[in-house]
């Protein structure tokens, strides 16, 4: 989505563009710019100040504010808060210092890797209270709440979601993972920025849990299973991240082993929030969005990852 002026018509736009006006780097002179406006997700830039309005679902309690203090702990890893979360027209806000984007044109693929292995290989910060254990499967159950079953897309998705193993859909007690690291719960190159230094750095932690690595490569191999990420770059990812040590690697290599169901409850999840949103804006599904729709049809029918 490219950034975009606001006018500040709305009562939580005009608050938000207030806070970050305050914020470390923000410009009463600046003009205050949409980076995100989607999935009820609002990220507005003010100078260098960046202001997120949360979902009006996400947690915005004790948890989030031991994943931001995590974030402080690990300032070579996370982009660090500017400031504790705040509530805003009911809606959690945090403010971050701005970090420039991945640019599409050549995204750092090897270097994401290595940034998401050191993640992994780091000691999990001491933080009050302790950082959540990962919840990935809950996830998928919101975003799967609300199809109905109404159109051709909802049908495949549910299908697809019916296939998956009944921890994934909350009906057992997960498994115990294999492997446990600190990781990010929802990575993806948008998830990266570079800092003031010229370093690169996670953003987004309100994920950030202590789980099986896996996870953080889920939603790369859920692209590349649906064909809308190149095999190339999927492969670069992982050479930077195994280069490194990367810890979700089995001492067997057999990576989509471990990665099956991850990257189908991947799948499933983003198609099920793409239809919803289309459903919500009156509007068909895109190219990106059929795609992962289609990625639902081949997992009900195999009964695995496609990419596997």
């Amino acid at each position: 989505m490219l950034p975009r002026v606001l006018d500040s018509a709305t009562p939580l736009l005009a608050e938000l563009v207030t806070i970050g006006r305050a914020a470390p780097g923000g410009s009463a002179d600046a003009e205050p710019v949409t980076l995100y406006d989607r999935h009820g997700v609002l990220v507005v830039r003010v100078g260098d100040a960046v202001v997120k309005a949360h979902q009006a679902d996400r947690d915005g309690g004790p948890r989030l504010a031991a994943r931001m203090a995590a974030a402080e702990r690990l300032p070579h890893l996370l982009l660090p808060p500017a400031g504790p979360p705040r509530r805003v027209h009911g809606r959690v806000v945090t403010v971050w210092p701005y970090g420039e984007p991945v640019s599409p044109d050549d995204p750092p693929w090897e270097e994401s890797g290595r940034l998401l292995a050191r993640l992994h290989l780091t000691e999990p910060p001491a933080t009050t209270p302790p950082l959540p254990r990962w919840e990935r499967p809950a996830r998928l159950a919101r975003a799967v709440t609300g199809l109905d079953g109404g159109g051709a897309a909802e049908r495949v998705i549910l299908r697809a979601h019916a296939s998956l193993p009944g921890w994934a859909r909350g009906e057992e007690t997960p498994p115990p993972p294999e492997r446990s690291a600190l990781i990010h719960g929802d990575w993806h190159l948008g998830q990266l920025v570079r800092a003031a230094d010229g370093r690169w750095r996670l953003i987004d932690v309100e994920d950030l849990s202590i789980g099986d690595p896996v996870w953080d490569l889920a939603r790369p191999a859920a692209l590349v299973s649906a064909g809308v990420l190149p095999g190339a770059d999927w492969a670069r990812l992982l050479a930077g991240y195994t280069g490194a040590g990367g810890p979700a690697m089995p001492a067997d290599g057999d990576l989509w082993r471990v990665l099956d169901v991850p990257a189908r409850i991947l799948a499933i999840q983003i198609a099920a929030t793409c239809v919803k949103s289309a459903r919500a804006e009156g509007r068909p599904l895109d190219g990106f969005e059929t795609a992962l729709v289609d990625t639902c049809s081949r997992i009900f029918a195999t009964g695995r990852s496609p990419g596997r």
